[in-house]
């Protein structure tokens, strides 16, 4: 199943108001949610700004603020993931991410 199909799906989802779940975009595609989430990553990598949180959904941001807002939804997502990496490498989460910035 193509992106182009998915985006115009999306394109009727502009603003996080009108949100649609992967489950719903899944099955009005008939893909699996898996194939959803790679094409709308794909998307996301053209530049194409597709929002997303579990409460509203995914969506074509309306304006600068809503993906703003998004973008503090993943940064803290990121956190708290990279929290749960330093705790059980043991090591502060400083070191972590200085570790992040080394060369390998």
């Amino acid at each position: 199943m193509s992106k182009e199909k998915v985006l115009a799906l999306l394109q009727k989802h502009v603003g996080k108001e009108r949100g649609i779940r992967v489950d719903s975009i899944a099955t009005l595609l008939g893909m699996p949610e898996r194939l959803v989430r790679i094409r709308i990553t794909e998307l996301r990598e053209e530049g194409i700004a597709i929002c997303a949180t579990p409460v509203t959904g995914y969506f074509i941001a309306a304006s600068p603020d809503e993906i703003e807002e998004v973008c503090q939804f993943l940064h803290s997502r990121a956190m708290h993931s990279l929290h749960l990496v330093s705790r059980l490498r043991k090591i502060p989460l400083p070191d972590l991410l200085g570790q992040l910035h080394l060369k390998t």
